[in-house]
């Protein structure tokens, strides 16, 4: 019968291992190789500019915690995510992104947006204590962020590492990344003091602080854009 004609293939497992094998390494190659040929042709944002030496240790240590198993950065483009979120993730906004956070899991909101969503100093609460932020939350305390001091020296590598995959990092932005980090990292921390919150000097050169730099740098680019193509029409 017609619907047997799989059985002799099935009857002979080296054949259906060796057909099976290389339907999963067509299949692999077909989902590989086109993204390859997209490299350059997607175009970033006009106001989009690479992480600067503190958001960057902000994203990596983003990263290193698993925020972005909870916290998608992508705005699905329904009425719904638009309505909470802001505008829809494009694909421009993410070119400087390596590895992109784009995801589908979400336990927590979703960050794209979040940045100057919130001050400087909701974040370093939320991070001490997110229930006294959230009382519903279930997300864990990172108060040992707060503490732990950022290391910035590997800072330069890192710059020097993603221009040659194309970020315009200048000579001196690179040369000069610790001493911008360490910068932008006081203007942080002045920031949470003047609303009222007593740092250590530990504490205003914490990871912490980092985390909040990358964290405030989400969207810009797309409300800059937004608006600039408002002012065009």
């Amino acid at each position: 019968m017609a619907y047997e004609w799989h059985l002799p293939l099935e009857s002979r497992w080296i054949r259906l291992s060796t057909l099976t094998f290389l339907a999963v390494v067509v299949g692999g190659l077909c989902l590989l190789i086109p993204p390859f040929f997209l490299q350059g042709t997607i175009e970033p944002l006009a106001s989009l500019r690479p992480y600067t030496a503190l958001e960057l240790e902000g994203r990596d240590l983003y990263i290193r915690e698993g925020c972005n198993t909870c916290h998608s950065q992508q705005v699905r483009p329904f009425k719904t995510e638009t309505d909470r979120y802001g505008p829809f993730s494009l694909a421009g906004e993410g070119i400087y992104d390596r590895p992109f956070l784009w995801g589908s899991r979400r336990t927590g909101p979703d960050l794209a947006r979040v940045g100057g969503k919130y001050p400087d100093s909701w974040h370093w609460l939320h991070f001490k204590s997110p229930r006294d932020i959230e009382p519903r939350t279930n997300m864990p305390d990172f108060l040992f962020l707060t503490e732990a001091p950022l290391d910035l020296s590997l800072t330069s590598t890192r710059m020097e590492v993603l221009r040659r995959l194309g970020h315009p990092y200048s000579d001196a932005e690179i040369e000069g990344a610790r001493a911008d980090a360490e910068e932008a990292a006081a203007e942080i921390a002045r920031s949470i003091r003047a609303d009222g919150i007593a740092l250590s000097e530990l504490e205003a050169r914490s990871e912490a602080i980092a985390m909040i730099a990358y964290l405030q740098s989400l969207g810009h680019a797309v409300r800059q854009n937004a608006v600039a193509a408002a002012g065009a029409r």
